[in-house]
């Protein structure tokens, strides 16, 4: 029997969908966290700023645990380091695979550069025969940083976007061989960033809801979430306009079904209106809250998420 989760015409299911959410975040806050560090609201010594802290373990992590489960969703996944040293520039997963590789490596120095003292003095505790080679790497590399910077936060911006591509690279679903699905994932992967960003210094941290930090990422939030709601108008009146199975697709994923609920409960709802709707009405107290903040950054999170799944999920019932 067909349902939202099973139907013949299903290729990558639910796993793709976290795995999008996942490179998402990471690319989201890395962004953030370069803009952050280069606007000089990090402070005078960087490696003690709660939001690049929280970004050094939020986006290698998150994006590690969205390759893992990438690799296990493999048919054989342990021949996955095929796919690392095995390039074929038509390849849209192989192209990942690079802008992957480089993304880390630029994203690993700029934060070996920032938490210098900290990554020296682990490897002087577990791997000292590597210490001498570590401190020239990274004191070559701090030369640099201005470049590093720059290269890191174009990476970000093209694994944002790519999350996009990997879809629209399905041209046998009418939906999903969209030209402004790279753009809308770019735009919601930067509001996870910045949600996941705020959820993580403000839970874990004691980071002020006042400080200058706080304030930068919120300066982006609206005209972010403003410019997710404008591409995903654009996304559908394309899709409406375009007749055909287009329009079929379109009708499918939006005007009724369990997609449909998701779309407008999870994404317009929850992701979209409800943070426009709650920071519009908070007092200026309220809006300073820990424990609001939290929630706030926590529906744009479950937003973005639903968008992930109602894209996979959706655009794939319907095929040109």
């Amino acid at each position: 029997m067909n349902s939202p989760f099973h139907f013949p015409s299903l290729v990558w299911d639910h796993a793709i969908a976290v795995y999008l959410f996942l490179l998402g975040i990471s690319a989201g806050a890395t962004m953030l966290a370069v803009l952050l560090k280069r606007s000089g609201l990090a402070g005078e010594n960087p490696a003690e700023n709660n939001i690049l802290r929280c970004n050094a373990l939020l986006a290698p992590i998150s994006i590690t645990i969205g390759l893992l489960l990438l690799i296990f969703h493999l048919a054989k996944p342990w021949t996955f380091w095929y796919l690392m040293f095995n390039y074929h520039h038509t390849s849209i997963m192989s192209v990942g695979v690079i802008l992957f590789q480089v993304y880390m490596l630029f994203l690993i120095l700029w934060l070996a550069i920032i938490f210098k003292d900290l990554v020296l003095s682990l490897i002087n505790r577990f791997v000292p025969k590597l210490s001498a080679l570590a401190t020239k790497v990274i004191d070559i590399s701090a030369k640099f940083t201005g470049f590093i910077e720059i290269v890191t936060l174009i990476l970000s911006v093209a694994l944002g976007a790519y999350t996009g591509f990997l879809l629209s690279a399905l041209i046998s679903y009418p939906m999903l061989n969209n030209p402004v699905l790279p753009i809308l994932f770019l735009a919601s992967g930067t509001s996870s960033g910045i949600a996941a960003l705020i959820f993580c210094t403000l839970l874990f941290t004691k980071e002020s809801t006042h400080s200058a930090s706080i304030g930068f990422l919120h300066k982006f939030e609206l005209p972010v979430v403003l410019i997710e709601a404008f591409l995903l108008f654009a996304f559908f009146f394309g899709l409406y306009l375009g007749g055909g199975q287009k329009t079929v697709a379109f009708e499918t994923a939006v005007l009724g079904g369990f997609w449909a609920n998701v779309f407008w409960i999870g994404v317009v709802g929850i992701g979209i209106v409800a943070p426009l709707v709650l920071n519009a009405i908070a007092g200026n107290q309220l809006k300073h809250n820990r424990g609001f903040m939290i929630f706030v950054a926590t529906l744009g999170l479950i937003g973005v998420l639903c968008l992930r799944y109602f894209i996979l999920y959706a655009g794939q019932m319907t095929l040109a």
